[in-house]
């Protein structure tokens, strides 16, 4: 059953919202520092960021879908109807919101990444209907065959478009654009479906237990250690970096200090398909079964911390964090376009800190005086009315509410 709007409604959970705002500098991070130094070596903040922020906001997205849909497996013909009507509505704002921004941004300076997680809400609707159990089986069979799916078409489909999707991709080349947002772009759904199995499935949980957050934390790190230890051995006594070597023409090597910095920052969404190697790369953004592995074992660990603090003093001290969170869309949107326009002439580390700032300060501000962020709001008010129209007279069971709090 789903939970019905007459019942006592929860707050929001502190914690995801804390785990969100991480995940919200770790994306601007990974857009306004560079992945390597000028020397080739990849930058210390990358292993720390790279692919680590966008998955964990991928698995958050998860985690609200489920509170969007009652935290239970939405099994009643009303609520399915309630439940498409949100995800779809919310799926296509967010892709409207990305298509604008995919033709106003430079795809060098950032890559956006709304209109996939529009295409990964639009694929969830399905998802909601299964149980815990299912949907973590559904993220294993992701994980495993996914990687080995996409690199078998990409090997024989077409050389696709790329750069940030935008209105004038889904004109112009809507196959390719297609093909770009579910198999070949930077934040491909298809293998991202993972991360909101994962997502839906820790939304079920019983987030506000210090159990839940502990088995979170621990089993976390352990998946994200297994993961790339096992990656490891393979690249190295395993032979993979030298089959890799062997069939990478020299001149991808040109800009990087040695072969590992290569295979580490160069994926941009996938790996190249040169050899089935690639596949076992930890790299980020590789897409490879350890890539996935790796970064929800790190979103786990990460929500996990995340619950945890907010259940301690040191809530009030990361409030303005989780502010931040509450409003990650709206804060999203305005790095974007401040990375993309004549007001950011700062070298990378300052313009990164003051987009830190702003974004902390913004986001207590808003938060305590307004309240939901900007395009939340919009967003929120569409998927209600969306909601509402397609539950119809069943309007007393189904409803969207905020994460609760510990």
């Amino acid at each position: 059953m789903i939970a019905s709007a007459s019942t006592n409604r929860p707050s929001r959970l502190a914690g995801i919202d804390i785990a969100r705002g991480v995940a919200l500098l770790g994306m601007i991070a990974a857009h306004a520092l560079l992945m390597t130094t000028d020397d080739g070596v990849t930058n210390p903040v990358y292993y720390i960021v790279g692919g680590r922020a966008a998955a964990l906001f991928a698995v958050l997205a998860g985690v609200a879908i489920a509170f969007m849909t009652g935290r239970a497996p939405v099994r009643d013909r009303p609520d399915r109807r309630a439940a498409a009507a949100t995800l779809l509505t919310r799926a296509g704002l967010l892709l409207l919101i990305g298509f604008a921004l995919g033709g106003w941004t430079d795809s060098d300076i950032a890559s956006v990444i709304l209109a996939y997680y529009a295409v990964m809400f639009a694929l969830a609707v399905p998802l909601v209907r299964l149980s815990a159990r299912a949907l973590t089986g559904t993220a294993a069979a992701v994980v495993v065959a996914m990687p080995v799916l996409s690199h078998l078409l990409r090997s024989v489909l077409p050389e696709g478009i790329s750069g940030n999707p935008s209105f004038a991709d889904a004109v112009q080349h809507p196959a390719g654009l297609l093909e770009q947002l579910t198999l070949t772009g930077t934040y491909p759904a298809l293998p991202w479906m993972a991360y909101l199995s994962v997502g839906i499935a820790v939304g079920r949980l019983r987030l506000d237990a210090v159990r839940t957050a502990t088995r979170l934390l621990a089993g976390g790190v352990a998946l994200a250690v297994v993961a790339t230890g096992a990656s490891l051995l393979l690249l190295l006594p395993g032979g993979g970096m030298d089959a890799i070597g062997r069939v990478t023409p020299p001149e991808n090597l040109s800009d990087y200090a040695s072969l590992w910095d290569y295979v580490y920052t160069d994926p941009s969404g996938t790996s190249p398909t040169t050899t089935w190697w690639w596949l076992t790369a930890v790299s980020p953004h590789s897409g490879t079964p350890f890539d996935l592995l790796v970064t929800i074992g790190s979103a786990l660990a990460v929500i996990g911390a995340a619950v945890l603090l907010g259940r301690t003093v040191l809530r009030s001290v990361l409030s303005p964090l989780a502010a931040a969170g509450s409003m990650t869309l709206t804060i999203y949107t305005a790095s974007i376009l401040f990375m993309n326009s004549p007001l950011d002439d700062f070298d990378p580390w300052p313009g990164y800190l003051v987009q830190v700032v702003v974004a902390l300060v913004l986001g207590h501000v808003w938060r305590r005086f307004v309240g939901r962020g900007p395009l939340e709001s919009v967003v929120t008010a569409v998927t209600h009315r969306a909601r509402d129209a397609a539950r119809g007279p069943a309007a007393d069971r189904f409803t969207i509410h905020p994460m609760t709090r510990s």
